[in-house]
């Protein structure tokens, strides 16, 4: 019995980067591209049409963005299991991409072993994290939150308000 190979969607809009994400991918004997896009729209419309095991999902996509896409993938199948892979590596992205139903998140400087490694992971069904990303995460998850009395503050000094005059509203 023949074993299946784990079929990948490359999303990214530069092309050198889903050629070079394929040739690594490609040399991998369990693992297949299936197909790329560059934007948003054509990964929603390739992974209706192929149904990939993985997708690897940048975020800075042009019209249609990288969480845009993961948002619309989930609603046609909410079990996809989604890899973000971009540059961005502030703690409110890692954040939103994990929200929007990203299994897992990952840097372009990522090692191409690790990168097959979290292919693996996330086709076993695993939400592997790497250290980094959940340091990140675990500091902006300990970062005190403003009260809403707080942010209506924040409100009326953006507006330009004094003292007086914010006491004076509230």
């Amino acid at each position: 019995m023949t074993k299946s190979r784990i079929r990948v969607l490359c999303v990214d809009d530069h092309r050198i980067v889903r050629e070079g994400i394929s040739l690594i991918i490609s040399r991998q004997p369990d693992m297949e591209v299936i197909g790329s896009a560059a934007t948003g729209e054509e990964a929603v419309a390739l992974f209706k049409r192929e149904r990939p095991d993985v997708t690897l999902m940048d975020l800075q996509l042009p019209t249609m963005s990288g969480l845009e896409a993961i948002q619309a993938i989930r609603r046609e199948d909410a079990d996809a299991r989604i890899i973000v892979l971009t540059m961005y590596q502030g703690d409110e992205d890692i954040h939103r991409s994990l929200t929007a139903g990203a299994t897992t998140y990952l840097l372009k400087d990522t090692l191409s072993d690790d990168l097959i490694h979290f292919v693996r992971e996330v086709h076993a069904g695993r939400r592997p994290i790497r250290p980094d990303v959940k340091a990140r995460l675990d500091e902006r998850a300990a970062a005190p939150t403003l009260t809403p009395r707080e942010i209506q503050v924040m409100e009326l000094v953006s507006e330009g308000r004094r003292n007086k005059e914010i006491a004076a509203t509230l």
